[in-house]
């Protein structure tokens, strides 16, 4: 059969995908999947003005008269707070625990490894909406769009500390409520760990909190940009500079983090090398510099929420983006440098020898990787604007 006549068979989806695959510059190819998507985009009404340019919107008009491929979203059109169904068959097999759903009121959420969830704060936000780069192609846009959260970012919301201890109760429960109120009025995280291990939802798990802002992190398959839309947000009530001294995080907090952690890891079968730090994926691309947000840059408990240690995987924004970091980055770090970060800076080396480069020309070449994959990605609405801005509360 000739090749035109089998891309007539095609289904108007298929012919998308077939035609996106012919596809060898990402950027191109960012446009072209942009023009079919969005009709598609309209549907969970995003305004189009926050992501448009009056070019993009001329595309946009002509777009309509093209077949749109399907959207993989897997959001409950009944409760937005139902389980995904399961999506993510690819993913490899890991160890996740049996979580179940045991009661549910207004009020409160009990789950069956003794986790329970107040619901009282919680509150919508853009909804759920992204594409991912395809690691092992190049980073090649994803042709599809997803809805299922594919990690977690851990965050300490870096508000006023008291001591922990019975005297002052009442300033610990007024401190508690401030960060609580400013967190719900910023839609900061989609969960809140105050410091009685309470668990609270601030942004329902299918809208897109804003926790990670600008932000780099990839596992074996897959690399993401920006993670408000791919990650989920925890934050534990906590200041990074008190792990000096005394745990950043008292056992209360520890035991909520790991069984919040336990569910959503069973709940949407997330891997544990998306469980990360804000300190693991924070970046600044003005100057290409990582670590922009410091918090957990040390001291988090990988273990203690069974976890493994990701401290030690090669970050993505250095490995893949050629972003760098400064003194003030080691500070923060401490005096043990992160396991992955060395392994990060040798990948560069070897990819840059592979490709008959220096090691700062190589380097020079994935940071404009990053930006263009970065302008294209906004122009298609698959990153939005956020304020990952820390709670500020006083006693």
């Amino acid at each position: 059969m000739a090749l035109s006549q089998r891309v007539h068979d095609l289904k108007p989806n298929q012919f998308v995908d077939w035609r996106a695959r012919q596809i060898s510059d990402p950027i191109e190819k960012l446009q072209y999947l942009q023009c079919a998507m969005t009709g598609r985009v309209a549907l969970v009404k995003r305004p189009v003005w926050r992501r448009l340019s009056l070019g993009a919107f001329v595309i946009m008009t002509v777009s309509f008269l093209l077949p749109a491929p399907g959207v993989v979203s897997d959001v409950s059109r009944v409760s937005h707070r139902q389980m995904f169904p399961e999506t993510a068959k690819k993913i490899p097999p890991q160890s996740f625990s049996d979580v179940w759903l045991v009661e549910e009121t207004e009020q409160e959420e009990v789950f069956s490894n003794g986790l329970r969830v107040d619901n009282r704060f919680s509150t919508l936000n853009q909804p759920r909406f992204y594409q991912v780069l395809d690691r092992k192609r190049s980073m090649t846009p994803s042709a599809d769009w997803r809805s299922q959260p594919v990690g977690i970012v851990y965050h300490t919301t870096e508000s006023a500390i008291a001591p922990f201890d019975a005297e002052r109760n009442d300033a610990l429960k007024r401190i508690s409520y401030l960060t609580l109120k400013n967190l719900i009025e910023n839609k900061s995280y989609n969960f809140f760990i105050d410091r009685f291990g309470r668990v609270l939802r601030i942004v329902e798990e299918t809208s897109a909190a804003n926790h990670a802002g600008n932000s780099v992190w990839a596992d074996e398959d897959s690399a993401y940009l920006n993670l408000n839309s791919s990650f989920l947000g925890i934050a534990f009530e906590a200041q990074t500079g008190t792990g000096e001294t005394v745990p950043v995080i008292n056992a209360a907090q520890v035991h909520a983090g790991r069984v919040l952690t336990e569910m959503l890891r069973a709940k949407y079968r997330i891997r544990s090398e998306n469980c990360v730090t804000h300190a693991q994926v924070s970046v600044n691309p003005s100057n290409m510099r990582i670590g922009y947000h410091t918090d957990w840059a040390r001291g988090f408990p990988f273990a203690a929420l069974g976890l493994d240690n990701n401290y030690n995987l090669p970050p993505a924004s250095l490995s893949d983006f050629g972003f760098e970091y400064d003194g003030l980055f080691r500070h923060a770090i401490g005096p043990d440098l992160w396991k992955g970060i060395p392994m990060a800076e040798a990948q560069v080396a070897h990819d840059a020898s592979g490709n008959g480069r220096s090691y700062y020309a190589h380097r020079t070449a994935l940071q404009d990787r990053y930006h263009k994959l970065y302008s294209a990605l906004k122009l298609t609405g698959a990153l939005e604007e956020s304020n990952d801005a820390p709670a500020q509360a006083t006693e």
